[in-house]
């Protein structure tokens, strides 16, 4: 195909992509050094719409490294009929480190694992990925390097990386096969471009650009689980069996006396006050999700806890419907965006949870979609465990009969309606519904460092007490552990 016919159809293509905005695309080229990538991409970009393209190639800011690893790829998920083109992106990380004995063996193992996780939950969500391997032999590589070196124009384009990449020429071109071999997938293919004349490789990774943005996209069912070599000691100790609403607790049958409250708030809150400072000084983030039937109070529960913290240490992210912006991206964009840096606390008012819950019970996400989440769930909170953040989930739980009365107490005052929603109504219709994916969201997601505390609700006071007393404990057995 000649250039001029090859470069109009791939900007059709273009064109069509952000018109029809069902997916997005990622180019990621990656290789052997001085093979063009730099060059390549800035006359592909001539070639496409600039409107519609990202490009990165980055190295870590002091802001990425303070959350984990996978956080500064998902925030740079493109929008749906966008393309996203990264050089080296998660790969070249993963294949220097290794290089450069960074990373054991087993480490990067465990990489290529995350790996083949990220890329096919982008893949199940509608992101396209193109991989382009970059490939160049020695001589060459060394003939091209004394060329740039001795060429005043270009000579700036060279660094002493780049000499060290061909000393390690045979060790990143046998790990290269390796990674290629163990993340390939059809939903993820690999392509191999031998070095040659930038016209020459323009053109076939303008060719591969355009069958990719044309053809049916390549989805995985399932989206593989990661299993470490090392396990991160985040609570020591396995998981105990997951809590059952359906085997909650006895609700109390009398309420706590309000004087015993507030002398027990003050020295729970006291306690936290001085866990969150050490967990701040420490540089250990915090994250912590609330789910819950409607009216069980979540939003009490959250207020008492962030009445002990200094206002510049936490945020609090309540989480509705998913925006215009969010529904252009992956599920899990939103939550991945919200994480809190080393050293802060996130609390969820809601949270990835939904996907198993309400979307799942009201139908709002397919069933293959929310039966796929269980497992992107468990890798994403491993992957919050293996940064050293401290993870507690709480599930706030009331009887039908005292939801009730909550709500009817709430209609009745005028200053608490705007609480009460015909969606609370319509969910108590399906009540058995949310217990049974309550139960089963139980059982697929406990996990040790990321257990779940069941807390009884119908005694408001009670139930704040058992919030601050499940953080406070969460905390505390981080601050006891020498990791």
């Amino acid at each position: 195909m000649k250039t001029a016919i090859l470069r109009a159809r791939l900007l059709e293509a273009q064109l069509d992509l952000a018109r029809c905005q069902e997916r997005a695309v990622i180019l990621l080229l990656t290789g052997h050094a001085v093979t063009h990538k730099g060059r390549l991409v800035n006359e592909l970009n001539h070639w496409l719409e600039n409107r519609h393209t990202e490009v990165h190639a980055l190295a870590p800011s002091s802001e990425e490294r303070e959350r984990p690893y996978w956080w500064r790829f998902w925030r740079r998920v493109p929008d749906r009929g966008r393309i996203g083109i990264f050089i080296h992106g998660w790969y070249g990380d993963a294949l220097f480190a290794r290089a450069e004995r960074r990373l054991s063996p087993g480490a990067f193992r465990d990489r290529l694992a995350e790996i083949r996780a990220f890329e096919a939950e982008l893949a199940a969500e509608g992101v396209v990925l193109l991989k382009l391997w970059m490939d160049i032999d020695r001589p060459a590589q060394r003939r091209h390097l004394q060329a740039l070196q001795a060429d005043p124009v270009r000579a700036w384009q060279l660094n002493d990386t780049d000499w060290q990449r061909h000393l390690q020429h045979a060790v990143i071109d046998a790990l290269g096969r390796e990674m290629r071999e163990a993340t390939a997938a059809d939903h993820a293919p690999w392509h191999r471009l031998d070095f040659r004349d930038r016209p020459a490789q323009l053109r076939r990774v303008g060719a591969l650009l355009h069958e990719t943005l044309v053809a049916p996209p390549a989805r995985p069912t399932v989206v593989p689980e990661v299993v470490p070599a090392v396990v991160p000691e985040v609570v020591p100790g396995e998981a105990p069996a997951p809590p059952s609403i359906r085997r909650a607790e006895p609700r109390v049958a009398a309420p706590l006396k309000k004087s015993d409250y507030a002398e027990r708030l003050v020295e729970a809150q006291g306690r936290l006050a001085i866990n969150a400072r050490e967990m701040a000084r420490r540089r250990i983030p915090v994250v912590l999700a609330f789910e819950g039937l409607d009216a069980a109070g979540k939003g009490g529960g959250i207020h008492r806890i962030t009445e002990a913290l200094d206002a510049r240490q936490y945020r609090v992210h309540r989480i509705a419907a998913p925006s215009d912006e969010e529904l252009a991206l992956p599920w899990a964009w939103r939550f991945w965006r919200r994480l809190p840096a080393d050293g802060r606390i996130a609390l969820f008012d809601r949270s990835w949870y939904g996907r198993v819950l309400v979307e799942r019970v009201e139908g709002l996400a397919p069933e293959a979609a929310w039966r796929r989440a269980y497992a992107e769930i468990r890798e994403f909170e491993r992957q919050l465990l293996a940064h050293g953040a401290v993870l507690g989930k709480l599930f706030l739980a009331i009887s039908q009969e005292e939801q009730l009365r909550r709500f009817e107490a709430r209609a009745a005052t005028p200053h608490k309606r705007h609480k009460l929603t015909d969606e609370d109504w319509r969910n108590r219709e399906h009540w058995e519904d949310y217990q049974r994916a309550i139960d089963e969201m139980f059982a697929r997601t406990q996990a040790p460092g990321a257990e779940w505390a069941l807390i009884a609700c119908d005694d408001k006071r009670r139930a704040r007490l058992a919030v601050l007393e499940q953080v406070n404990r969460r905390l505390e057995m981080r601050l006891a552990s020498p990791h």
